[in-house]
């Protein structure tokens, strides 16, 4: 812990490390102070601004930021210009973190494993907290310690006592996972480091987050042995996590709630049915709606902050009142874009993702392919740009992961090696 909280640097990149420390550290709780420390590392990173920096952002910073550049241009067009407008505040961050990280003087790949390592401590220790907070409940209530695995403990109701959505925080649990298993391979602690797996995993189950957990399995089970396999290392190591991600899995399916929601629930939710006869209509029932708008005008698409009041009116017309009650959107980041942008917004994200991704390959970066596959898969079932949560997580990492962006080409580079091996783990661990 005194590597995190003590490091030898300007005052100035002091001040800016433990802005993005305490970022970090406050994400997974009320936005109120995560957007509190943005805002006061915004004032501290002008403050300090040098001319010679404002002439050094690296040109690739337009296309980490074309989402926030897109939604701009949307409102040109859009049936909502009083949604757009607010599309624009809320969606500020994507333009921020890149920007920030450009002008801002500390170096960033110096403190990267020290900033995901406190981010996945706190993470590691919130989970904790909920399981002591749900076995609270149990006990008070004279129930078995069976009832854990109970819906009344499970998805949102676990992550309720942080006020935080169960799919944000399972993407916060994964990312923390990713890298606790990274820091088990390449450290001294590997002990420590998985037992911290294992109950992040937990929490992950517990969490019940289908395309979190299956985006995390799949990195788990073949994307992180892939790149492992290239390097130096044991491959009985590599082989512990697929291993006991299994062993998890398959007792954990033994139970009856866990086994309806992510094999009969997973179901029904993709299936064909209208959705009549469902309390909430089935995903695949919406993504019809939204196909429905794409097709009435595929190339640009409605304009910013359109999706919701479109869908609902497709909603009404084929009586999926809940749906229209509560608003929903298409649950889909890549409908989602392609109803407000067409599909020229659709292909700009999807460039983002397969450049941001073949980078990592090439820098053999197990925690920005890792961060990308997540994305990729949680946008199949969620608009994870329609939230403060969502959006932080997705700009804050893929600028922080992709660091430093000079070096982020269209045209991979082969790396020798990972960003966080030259001189970095030694002197973090």
């Amino acid at each position: 812990m005194k590597e995190i909280l003590i490091i030898r640097d300007s005052l100035v990149n002091r001040i800016s490390y433990y802005h993005l420390l305490a970022f970090l550290v406050l994400l997974p709780f009320d936005r109120f102070y995560s957007e509190l420390v943005l805002i006061s590392l915004v004032i501290h990173t002008i403050i300090h601004l040098k001319k010679s920096r404002l002439r050094s952002i690296p040109a690739i910073i337009l296309l980490f930021s074309s989402i926030w550049l897109l939604t701009i241009f949307g409102t040109l067009y859009t049936r909502d210009p009083q949604q757009a407008f607010k599309d624009w505040e809320k969606q500020l961050a994507l333009i921020l973190f890149p920007l920030i990280f450009s002008i801002n003087s500390i170096e960033l790949n110096k403190y990267k494993l020290n900033l995901l390592k406190s981010f996945s401590i706190t993470n590691l220790l919130t989970g904790i907290y909920l399981y002591f907070d749900a076995f609270r409940i149990i006990i008070y209530n004279h129930l078995p310690f069976s009832s854990i695995l109970d819906p009344i403990f499970t998805s949102h109701n676990f992550s309720q006592a942080i006020g935080l959505h169960a799919t944000y925080f399972s993407l916060y649990i994964s990312i923390s996972l990713i890298t606790m298993i990274y820091l088990s391979i390449i450290s001294m602690k590997r002990n420590f480091y998985l037992a911290a797996s294992i109950i992040l995993f937990l929490v992950l189950l517990q969490l019940q987050s289908r395309s979190v957990l299956i985006a995390s399995l799949l990195i788990i089970n073949f994307l992180i042995p892939f790149n492992l396999l290239k390097r130096n290392v044991s491959k009985k190591l590599i082989a512990v996590f697929p291993a006991l991600s299994l062993i998890i899995i398959f007792f954990t399916f033994q139970n009856h709630n866990f086994k309806k929601r992510f094999v009969s629930d997973l179901k029904s939710d993709i299936s064909q049915n209208d959705g009549k006869i469902h309390d909430v209509e089935p995903r695949a029932a919406r993504w019809a709606c939204a196909l429905e708008l794409i097709k009435a005008s595929p190339l640009i698409g409605y304009g910013s902050g359109s999706e919701v009041q479109l869908l609902k009116e497709k909603y009404f017309q084929k009586g999926y009142y809940t749906s229209f009650l509560n608003e929903l959107n298409a649950h889909n980041e890549y409908l989602s874009l392609t109803i407000q942008f067409g599909f020229a917004g659709l292909a700009i994200y999807l460039f983002l993702l397969i450049i941001a991704f073949a980078n990592g390959l090439s820098r053999k970066d197990i925690l920005l392919t890792g961060f990308i596959a997540l994305i990729a898969t949680v946008s199949l079932s969620e608009n994870i740009l329609d939230t403060n949560k969502g959006i932080f997580f997705f700009s804050f990492f893929l600028s922080f992961l992709s660091w430093p962006l000079n070096e982020f080409e269209i045209a991979p580079t082969n790396y020798s090696s990972s960003p966080f091996e030259d001189g970095i783990i030694s002197s973090v661990l």
